[in-house]
């Protein structure tokens, strides 16, 4: 467990120094950018080393779409998928790896094959076990904002709020240290066009409310689509903007399917807001 609680606490001590990059490793047939590129172990892998050696921080292994209408996926059709590459994974590569899941069962596997952070997108919300689950695995919780339906009538900065109320009073109840715990805004999930938008731009409001690290999702998203007019594999542009964007807000971190490009972008984006302060103008 030492192995575990070192590689966890390392991932987390980069937050806040940098920008942290996630890629993304999709095991699925239908998600909406990848489906059923990795679902064969070898492609898989072969992706995760390549993600590794481009400089990645961490890798979120996912074995069910969350794309909005996808078909759910048993339990055991979800362990099936991420088990082997999991275990092999945490072998190959050096860095540490997030299970992408809402079940708590699927959590727990993953976590004693090595996964050192959950990342939920229901927010230890859907499962009533899935908190336990991540407070007696001792691993880190990403908590991400998520609605059923839309509702462009609401105020969704106040929605992320009354969610992230509910699910960090949860984590406290488990047991989920404060300091292993990331926010996620929920960009691409039960929002409208202008909410996601509104959701980036809300980031600088749950640092403020919460103090906490905040995780972005915002690659080749629809929303990206709706306002460039271009399809899926068209959007890198935007998304390296929206990211931009993003960490410009004050996100820490950022999953994405690009990772030699954003980590080129970002470290850019790093060294010039390190310098920037530090250099006064002389006429």
């Amino acid at each position: 467990m030492a192995e575990f609680d070192d590689r966890r606490d390392r991932f987390l001590a980069k937050i806040g120094r940098r920008p942290v990059v996630m890629g993304i490793l999709n095991i699925t047939p239908d998600s909406f950018s990848d489906g059923g590129k990795f679902l064969a172990a070898d492609r898989a892998l072969a992706k995760a080393q390549e993600m590794a050696a481009q400089g990645c921080d961490i890798i979120d292994v996912g074995g069910e779409s969350t794309r909005p209408g996808a078909t759910p996926v048993p339990e055991l059709d979800e362990l099936a998928r991420i088990e082997p590459i999991v275990a092999e994974l945490n072998e190959i590569v050096k860095i540490p790896i997030s299970i992408d899941t809402y079940k708590a069962n699927v959590a727990r596997r993953a976590c004693r094959l090595g996964a050192v952070v959950v990342n939920d997108i229901w927010g230890l919300q859907k499962d009533p076990e899935m908190a336990k689950a991540v407070g007696e695995s001792r691993a880190a919780a990403i908590i991400m904002h998520n609605r059923e339906v839309k509702d462009e009538s609401i105020n969704i900065v106040a929605d992320m709020f009354r969610f992230f109320d509910i699910s960090l009073a949860l984590a406290d109840r488990a047991g989920i240290a404060p300091n292993r715990i990331i926010l996620d805004p929920g960009v691409g999930f039960g929002k409208t066009s202008r909410q996601h938008l509104e959701a980036i731009a809300a980031i600088p409001d749950l640092k403020r409310r919460y103090g906490l690290p905040i995780l972005v999702g915002l690659s080749r998203k629809s929303f990206l689509g709706s306002l460039l007019n271009v399809a899926v594999h068209d959007r890198l542009i935007g998304t390296l903007a929206a990211n931009l964007a993003a960490a410009v807000a004050g996100a820490d971190i950022f999953r994405v399917h690009d990772v030699g490009e954003h980590i080129t972008a970002l470290k850019v984006f790093q060294t010039i807001r390190t310098i920037g302060p530090h250099v006064s103008a002389h006429f």
